[in-house]
């Protein structure tokens, strides 16, 4: 390990000099399709990925610039998804995103300073470099959410997801300035020191935490921080609300570690416990609610909430009975979670971007009526990832509520016994509401008038994404196993 390796923050660097790049050759393309500026942004992220893809064999843990980055496993893993979910939504986007006067420079700049953003964070050993990437992902998602200037929807969910951002950011800062002042130091590694020698003021401590967590809670977008999810979601252009959707949460999760674990695991029954009461709250609210949307971005809004608070029971099991080996089953699940949870996630809004046509929304759960009948190759697709998000084999989303479940039950605890039970019967809620949207495309009749749909702009990617569900709900143990090296290598490191 280095103090001071620039090589390990190349993705970064190739990242931010691109993203430059891009916004200035874009002031020279004159194409109305931006083709140009769109195919130099997916070559600059498949470069982005392929140097995170090299870098993920390697394993070892490499601090660099001070040591405010460390980079690792779970990193390179984290930020290689992030990469590629960027990459999709572009291409989802590209076809939606022409005829509502989206297909700008912008886009492209903004989604790629997003993705610096969330590498940051991902990389992020030190509260300031954590706090600048945060920053800089959540300021690039408000432009995007509100780059429709003149539709009076996006721009009134962009306020609400700045207002609020704003917010949650201010308790995040608040709670690592607390953790500053008790700890005396900003780095991670030293914070969690100071923790161990057991003369820090339980009160600064007790209060920091509970700030942190609440900024946490936010940008996972979990109850009781969830105000926001519904109306940005439904609010925001589809291509961004897939932006705000997906990579971003994988953000979230690597500052949650990054923070509650490798920092304040001293703390862990308290975080433990705010942190079970953030994921029943969050299973029950978001499936309840869920459950009376008629429109598919809402209804997806709320099941996300829901999804996220079963993917925080993999932090449950971190000190039970001081044994290692549940903690590192619980993150392990929990990382799987949330990388197949954004792979289907990736699908759904996807497709809704496809079945959109210039001047209309596909936005409402009866727009998918008869689908199967207009195009039953969309109709099945569709059919794959509500399987996945409810839970049912034998797709990914199955062996990921599993995988989470074994890691409670495996400790041996009564409580978590009963948690698992908990999530599974909220689970089977959940499921009535994945099921309707299949039962509306397999059973009902098509609208009048309702065209054929034509899926040629995203139909290789979307069957791509529809067959990475199935085929890692087939075959798990390979993504499995990574997660759980990852997330070993790096507390290890």
């Amino acid at each position: 390990m280095t103090d001071l390796n620039w090589l390990a923050v190349t993705p970064e660097i190739v990242l931010l000099g691109m993203a430059c790049l891009v916004a200035l050759l874009d002031l020279f393309v004159t194409c109305p399709q931006r083709r140009p500026t769109y195919y130099l942004t997916l070559a600059s992220l498949a470069a982005v990925a392929g140097l995170h893809l090299c870098a993920l064999d390697d394993g070892s843990s490499v601090y660099a610039m001070q040591k405010m980055v460390v980079t690792d496993a779970m990193g390179h893993l984290l930020a290689l998804s992030a990469t590629l979910a960027v990459a999709a939504s572009l291409v989802y986007a590209q076809v939606y995103a022409g005829p509502r006067d989206m297909l700008k420079g912008e886009l492209f700049t903004l989604s790629l300073f997003a993705l610096l953003g969330i590498s940051i964070m991902i990389i992020g050993n030190n509260f300031l470099s954590i706090y600048l990437g945060l920053e800089l992902m959540s300021l690039s998602l408000y432009a995007l959410v509100a780059l429709r200037r003149d539709h009076a929807q996006s721009t009134e969910a962009a306020m609400k997801y700045f207002v609020l951002g704003a917010l949650a950011s201010g308790f995040l800062l608040y709670g690592l300035s607390m953790m500053y002042g008790a700890t005396g130091s900003l780095d991670i590694g030293e914070v969690y020191k100071a923790t161990l020698t057991g003369q820090i003021n339980k009160q600064v401590l007790a209060f920091g935490l509970v700030f942190i967590v609440s900024g946490l809670a936010f940008k996972l977008g979990v109850v009781p921080f969830h105000m926001w999810v519904p109306d940005v979601y439904q609010g925001a252009p589809t291509a961004v609300t897939l932006l705000v959707a997906g990579a971003p949460k994988l953000a979230a999760f690597a500052i949650t570690i990054r923070l509650l674990v490798e920092g304040l695991i001293n703390l862990a029954t308290d975080w433990q416990q705010m942190l079970m009461i953030l994921a029943v709250a969050s299973m029950t609210i978001g499936n309840l609610a869920a459950i009376a949307q008629t429109n598919l971005k809402r209804m997806l809004a709320y099941s996300g909430i829901a999804q996220l608070g079963f993917m925080l029971l993999g932090f449950v099991p971190s000190v039970v009975a001081g044994n290692t080996v549940s903690a590192g089953n619980g993150y392990g699940s929990a990382l799987f979670y949330v990388l197949t949870y954004v792979l289907t996630t990736l699908g759904t809004f996807g497709l809704i971007m496809v079945l959109s046509r210039p001047g209309f929304e596909s936005e409402q759960i009866s727009d998918l009526s008869g689908l199967a009948k207009r195009n039953p190759m969309l109709a099945g697709v569709m059919a794959v990832f509500m399987f996945s998000l409810a839970g049912i084999p034998p797709t990914v989303g199955f062996y990921a509520k599993l995988a989470v479940l074994q890691a409670l039950i495996t400790t041996n605890s009564g409580l978590l016994l009963q948690l698992s039970i908990l999530a599974v019967l909220l689970s089977l809620v959940g499921a009535f509401y994945y099921l309707r949207v299949v039962k509306v495309m397999y059973f009902d009749e098509p609208a009048q008038g309702a065209p054929a749909v034509d899926a040629s702009g995203a139909r290789l990617l979307l069957s791509l994404n529809a067959l990475a569900v199935l085929a890692l709900g087939i075959l798990p143990s390979g993504l499995m196993s990574l997660c759980a090296k990852a997330i070993t290598q790096s507390l290890a490191g």
